[in-house]
């Protein structure tokens, strides 16, 4: 019940304070997206973590000015992979075989499918691909950090060629695809704090096949 009484109490926070919140509960957050599921396991995208404030600054123009980015905390930047390669594909198959200290005919014999099949995929294809990954990932940091008592703004809005550009991310082969500022919420400054949630109902949204 807990969770989804968090859940009830989040929302896209239009207007955060600045408080500085705990590092325990940004390395939470920041598990919470580890862990999150992805296709064959292969996680193909990176979070930065943005706390100084002169980055944030710089990337604020290009997010529709929005206040969330300067004034949050934390700035979390979900980048995916620009494209799927061999080197990247083997790497996290072999760290599979690494941890769990055996190797599987099964497994290996799907690493191949995967091979034949990624890398030879146009570099955008791939993109959208690994950029839907993200969002896996992406929503478990937005539970996580209402499961802390913590604010979040989930941000498609934002150029990410020129975050992109103050991150360095195209010499990483990553593609900045979610902004997730966390923080407080400045209550007398949110419009949005004291409306009412609206969801569709269990009706409209539920279809059970028995």
């Amino acid at each position: 019940m807990e969770l989804l009484e968090k859940l009830n109490w989040r929302f896209a926070t239009k207007a955060m304070n600045g408080q500085k919140v705990p590092q325990e509960k940004i390395d939470k957050i920041l598990e919470a997206a580890r862990l999150a599921p992805t296709s064959s396991g292969l996680q193909p995208f990176e979070v930065i973590v943005i706390s100084n404030q002169e980055i944030k600054e710089q990337i604020r123009p290009h997010a529709w000015n929005q206040p969330q980015i300067t004034d949050c905390s934390h700035l979390l930047v979900f980048a995916a992979w620009d494209n799927y390669t061999e080197e990247r594909i083997n790497k996290m198959f072999d760290l599979t075989n690494e941890i769990r200290g055996f190797k599987n005919e099964g497994w290996e014999n799907y690493r191949q499918q995967i091979l034949a099949m990624y890398p030879p995929r146009p570099a955008e294809e791939n993109f959208t691909h690994a950029a839907k990954q993200a969002y896996i990932s992406f929503s478990a940091a937005i539970i996580a950090a209402a499961f802390e008592g913590l604010d979040s703004t989930p941000m498609e809005g934002f150029s990410p060629e020129e975050v992109d550009k103050i991150l360095n991310l195209k010499d990483k082969g990553l593609r900045s695809v979610l902004l997730l500022p966390i923080g407080y919420r400045n209550s007398e400054n949110d419009w949005l704090v004291n409306l009412a949630k609206v969801r569709k109902s269990k009706e409209d949204f539920i279809t059970e096949l028995n």
